[in-house]
């Protein structure tokens, strides 16, 4: 792409950082060897991995570095997370909680278990965006084996309180997995205080290499792998580990934790600017979530009386990239699930947008999206039906 174009979509993927890049280098080119092999090359690979992997521990502050298992990427975690933990020990039957707005890559195996003996029930965030752990409590009865509830929601940027809702979980005796692949690096993530079982990362949200991930497994926590053969990963895991890619994440991962509080001062500011400007100047209009615990790169924002689409478009035409949702589910004409499970009216739900910052975000592209989105929104309401439907009026 070229260099005038102006990327808000670092929800969906970041640019690997150079750094990054650099890191990962020398890993296949020197350092190529099979990590489980038993010659030089491959011992030389082993160290590499697993000084990588005492790095990932370090920085999300696991017990132990065999805590910490290399994937390919997030959707792999959130799988080996649901079906592992539940399925061990044959424990079909049992009651799964997953919230209502997670990640397909949550809901769809969800789904998968419910049709293989167990019973799943989603629990809905309330309209604030915030899963309360009230909520789970009540949701919670006997039998229940495993809570899933991401830590910060992908489309609204909001943040949830883990820590309590992993203490509601175990006092019910269930295990809790939280998908952190929004924001780990991006806010503190510490495996020991917030108390989880398990937790799921992933590379390219972090300005790593797509392709990679992790999965945080709490030592003595019964799983069976979802992935079998060869025994890697410490038995949960089957498959040569990808050396350059670990080496990245955990590069990605400690470049993140180093600059968080610099960064995440910064993204506020921008994200504060960006809502601040776009409220101010157009009516009808509102972010979602905005009075909860947020991360600092994401804004949803809700436009009434235009189609989510008709603005995406028109900005990529003004060279702005960004979303109406989470990309997985962009080629969906159908409302946002996450909107639908916080009681988003549908007719209002299609006029989202979701504009996530990032590492090379200025304040002079938050601008030129606020002084191009305006014109673009006034002129489809200036055409739509629906919008004066709504208010009896054209924009």
């Amino acid at each position: 792409m070229t260099d005038n174009r102006v990327y808000l979509d670092n929800a969906a993927t970041t640019r690997t950082d150079p750094r990054v890049v650099d890191a990962m280098v020398p890993f296949f080119t020197d350092t190529y060897g099979n990590a489980n092999s038993l010659h030089a090359e491959g011992r030389a690979a082993h160290k590499a991995l697993e000084d990588a992997r005492s790095r990932v521990a370090a920085a999300i502050n696991a017990g132990r570095p065999d805590e910490v298992l290399f994937t390919s990427g997030g959707t792999e975690s959130d799988n080996s997370a649901l079906i592992g933990l539940a399925t061990a020990g044959g424990r079909a039957g049992g009651h799964i909680i997953v919230s209502a707005f997670e990640h397909h890559a949550v809901l769809e195996p969800a789904e998968w278990l419910g049709k293989h003996g167990f019973d799943i029930s989603l629990l809905k965030p309330r309209s604030d965006g915030v899963v309360h752990p009230d909520d789970l409590r009540a949701a919670l009865r006997e039998g229940t084996v495993l809570v899933s509830i991401m830590h910060g929601n992908n489309e609204l940027g909001t943040l949830q309180p883990i820590a309590e809702l992993a203490a509601v979980a175990h006092e019910g005796g269930a295990l809790f997995h939280t998908d952190a692949a929004q924001t780990v690096g991006k806010v503190e993530f510490d495996a020991q205080a917030l108390g989880v079982d398990a937790a799921s990362f992933s590379g390219h949200k972090i300005y790593g290499p797509k392709g990679t991930g992790v999965l945080f497994l709490k030592r003595g926590t019964r799983f069976a792998p979802y992935l079998m053969g060869g025994g890697q990963e410490f038995h949960k895991r089957s498959g040569t580990q990808n050396v350059p890619g670990a080496q990245g994440f955990a590069t990605a991962l400690e470049i993140m934790v180093a600059e968080r509080e610099a960064e995440t001062g910064r993204l506020t500011m921008l994200r504060d600017r960006f809502e601040a400007a776009i409220l101010g100047r157009l009516e009808n209009t509102y972010v979602n979530g905005i009075d909860s615990p947020r991360m600092p790169h994401i804004t949803s924002l809700i436009v009434k009386g235009v189609e989510g689409e008709s603005m995406l478009l028109h900005l990529d035409a003004k060279g702005i990239a960004v979303s109406t949702g989470s990309a997985c589910s962009s080629g969906s004409l159908q409302a946002s699930h996450v909107l639908m499970a916080i009681d988003c009216p549908q007719e209002i739900a299609h006029g989202s947008l979701r504009v996530s910052l990032g590492r090379w975000t200025t304040e002079a592209d938050v601008d030129y999206l606020v002084d191009s989105l305006v014109p673009i929104v006034e002129r489809l309401r200036a055409m739509s039906p629906v919008y004066e439907k709504m208010f009896g009026q054209k924009a």
